[in-house]
């Protein structure tokens, strides 16, 4: 692909759309969001949407057509169909997306894990650099990971691999999971589950909520911030919890350098960073852990780099 052409990347998340025009010097020409559709029974809504989003990018944008898309998005990925499939945060089976946003537009769409492309977006953008042996974690509304091992993006059989959100952390809560499973890292400290986690350790632990607003994450946070003794409680539990999935990812990975992104985490580190260390496994030496300076950009980055080329400087996106 000729690098004088911009290129338009997505970043569809199960919350959050991002959609961006990105120029030859990789800066954001323009930029949109808008929620993700998450409701009826056509996945077309999907679609749509991101065909609505990348037109407003390209309206009034004289000069040199864009080359191609690049989209990053929540797994898992089917990469023969170029489809989301089985979306746990999404109520949708399928949701097509290379085949359609490609005819639509006339461009070659290229579609990888949103994680693999948040991994991309910080080692090319941000706090990765130089690191051969990376790991990056989002916390939103579901948990996800990247991993960078030896200067070598994991892909995994199918290219879902480090979907870390559904390791095992708990069997005393036992909660499900969006997936259908029980007792994974996602089911308890994603920004979906974890007013439900908080109701279920009030239950066990015989805690009573008071006048916190348990409706959402949120909520329970500003309460702990706002020095309530069973939000800052369960911020200790919630801890534990990550804690033992950072230990997993330590002792899986061996990375030197774990970055934190995803808006829970972003918007909570002061809760979140105090409270897991303490918890994490030293078996392994203790990586560096860091926050992403991307803003949440990061997928929408790394799509960007997808846009010219599933082969990376970390070897190739497709599996």
């Amino acid at each position: 692909m000729p690098e004088y052409q911009p290129v338009i990347a997505v970043d569809l998340g199960a919350t959050t759309t991002r959609v961006a025009l990105v120029g030859t010097g990789r800066e954001l020409i323009d930029r949109v969001s808008s929620p993700t559709p998450a409701k009826g029974d056509d996945p077309g809504v999907v679609t749509r949407h991101l065909a609505g989003l990348i037109r407003k990018v390209l309206i009034g944008k004289g000069g040199t057509a864009p080359a191609a898309i690049g989209i990053s998005a929540c797994g898992p990925i089917d990469h023969t169909r170029g489809s989301v499939v089985r979306p746990p945060n999404l109520p949708f089976r399928e949701i097509p997306l290379a085949g359609p946003l490609g005819e639509e537009f006339g461009l070659p769409v290229r579609l990888a894990n949103d994680c693999h492309a948040g991994i991309l977006g910080e080692l090319i953008f941000g706090a990765g650099a130089g690191c051969d042996n990376l790991v990056y974690i989002t916390f939103s509304t579901g948990i996800g990971g990247g991993v960078i091992c030896n200067g070598r993006l994991v892909l995994g059989r199918d290219g879902n691999a480090a979907e870390i959100g559904h390791l095992h952390v708990d069997s005393t809560y036992d909660l499900p999971c969006g997936c259908g499973g029980t007792g994974h890292w996602e089911a308890y400290a994603s920004g979906r589950f974890i007013p439900c986690f908080f109701e279920r350790w009030c239950a066990v632990e015989r805690r009573a909520p008071g006048g916190i607003d348990a409706s959402s994450a949120a909520g329970i946070f500003e309460a702990a911030r706002g020095g309530d003794p069973v939000a800052r409680d369960f911020m200790e539990t919630i801890g534990e919890i990550n804690g033992r999935g950072i230990s997993d990812v330590i002792v899986a990975y061996d990375p030197s350098r774990i970055i934190l992104d995803g808006s829970v985490v972003i918007r909570n580190a002061d809760l979140i960073l105090p409270c897991l260390l303490p918890f994490v496994d030293r078996f392994l030496p203790l990586p560096e852990i860091r926050l992403t300076g991307l803003d949440g950009l990061a997928p929408l980055y790394g799509a960007s780099v997808i846009a010219r080329g599933y082969d990376t400087v970390v070897g190739p996106v497709l599996p």
